[in-house]
């Protein structure tokens, strides 16, 4: 059988989800309690004492009958009154056509009621608006006559007890559960925000506790981010250590085309510069997102910021569009380093580009735009890889690269917990580059 359907309907956080499972059988069984013990006490107790009070006023009424006036009913029932605790009065006829009366909670006066009326039908208005007593109508030989008499004689005395007590013990019961689940909890939780955090490029204090469950995944977690940092380090001081030792030979080689003539100089010197943008290519990729730690940054000053230095260097960038004001942490020198990334690729291959900004309550949009050829779409994840060069689609002729610049961006926006997205330029028809994090 599927339960599909159920799920639709069910809590997604783990605190509703474990509540939800502590309650539900308290209020399962406090339903299925109410009910055999209304079925039990206010049925057939309230019954058999309706039957016995309705026996007794068969024999009050029997006396009233026999009485010759009006006058004689006080005389003729003091004695079996006295002995039922009975009071009985005439009353004026129009009281038989009051009607019956009962309070709208009290569900043993419906037993009551149908009870005395049909054992004694002479008994023509029963009135339960009082709790503490039973007035009867009933319409006799001499006319009407009020019997009343105590309520515990129809019903048991206090009988929402039993329902004050189940509430309070299980309000109190529930309580104590939902602190010690609550306890239980919270080292899940601590392993779903230090998870969380390490998804966006923080590493907060974390020491595995709680259950035996609990602790086995959470050691888990600190062993797979040990690895995952150790790894990014090693990374990191190889592409750095070839990055650098490279240098030397590089300028050795710049001081030995410095004797030659021009001719022969300059196609050189060229090569050599391609190779220089390669290392620090590697460099910059070797550093990802390593740089600095995370603080509250304005996204609009930054990317106000980055368009005035390209535009210093002589560069057509412009900023487009600004929406919302606020701030939101990040790291500030590894999201420069991808903006800058995307602005150069944006000049580099199309004839001008555009820097957006757009923040909401829930996430932070950098958006760069360019009027050149584009990358189609069936292309766009090899062009995040790295080292992956799209040189059909992108004007290669204009400079050289290694195929890092998306990849960098890439891998800061992951570590930011966001993403790079690539699309088409719906302003200037080339690509459109969005990095996106989540606040």
């Amino acid at each position: 059988m599927s339960f599909q359907w159920l799920k639709r309907y069910m809590p997604r956080g783990i605190y509703a989800r474990a509540a939800l499972i502590l309650l539900l059988p308290v209020i399962v069984l406090q339903l299925v309690v109410s009910v055999v013990f209304v079925q039990r006490h206010f049925e057939e107790v309230t019954q058999q004492m309706s039957g016995a009070a309705a026996r007794e006023v068969r024999l009050a009424l029997s006396r009233i009958d026999a009485a010759q006036s009006r006058a004689d009913i006080a005389p003729v029932t003091a004695d079996i009154a006295d002995y039922l605790a009975f009071a009985v009065k005439p009353v004026a006829p129009e009281t038989l056509e009051a009607g019956n009366a009962r309070a709208w909670y009290d569900f043993s006066g419906i037993v009551i009621i149908d009870r005395l009326q049909r054992e004694v039908p002479e008994i023509a208005v029963v009135d339960l608006s009082d709790d503490r007593r039973v007035r009867l109508i009933a319409d006799t030989r001499l006319g009407a006559v009020e019997i009343s008499f105590d309520r515990r004689r129809v019903s048991a005395a206090a009988p929402h007890q039993l329902f004050v007590n189940m509430i309070f013990f299980s309000v109190l019961v529930t309580a104590v559960a939902f602190i010690y689940m609550r306890n239980q909890l919270r080292p899940i939780k601590r392993l779903a925000n230090a998870a969380e955090a390490f998804g966006r490029g923080r590493v907060v204090p974390y020491s595995p506790a709680g259950s035996t469950e609990v602790r086995a995944a959470g050691t888990a977690f600190v062993d797979m981010r040990n690895r995952i940092e150790r790894q990014i380090e090693t990374r990191t001081l190889m592409l750095s250590g070839v990055s650098h030792d490279l240098r030397t030979p590089l300028t050795r080689m710049r001081l030995a085309l410095s004797m030659l003539e021009d001719a022969e100089r300059e196609p050189l010197e060229q090569d050599v510069d391609d190779m220089q943008r390669m290392i620090d290519a590697f460099l910059s990729f070797a550093k990802g997102d390593s740089e600095g730690e995370p603080e509250a940054v304005d996204p609009v000053a930054l990317a106000r910021a980055i368009v005035d230095d390209a535009q210093r260097a002589h560069q057509p960038v412009t900023l487009a569009e600004v929406e919302g004001a606020g701030e939101v942490m990040l790291r500030p020198v590894a999201i420069r380093r991808a903006l800058d990334n995307l602005v150069s690729n944006a000049v580099r291959y199309g004839s001008r580009a555009e820097l957006s900004v757009r923040l909401t309550d829930k996430s932070l949009r950098f958006r760069v735009e360019d009027a050149g050829p584009g990358i189609p779409s069936e292309q766009r994840a090899d062009a995040q890889r790295p080292f992956v060069r799209l040189d059909p689609s992108r004007n290669q002729d204009k400079g050289s690269g290694v195929g890092l610049g998306l990849a960098i961006a890439t891998d800061i926006a992951r570590a930011h917990g966001g993403v790079l997205r690539l699309g088409q330029s719906d302003r200037l028809g080339g690509l459109r580059a969005d990095i996106v994090i989540g606040r």
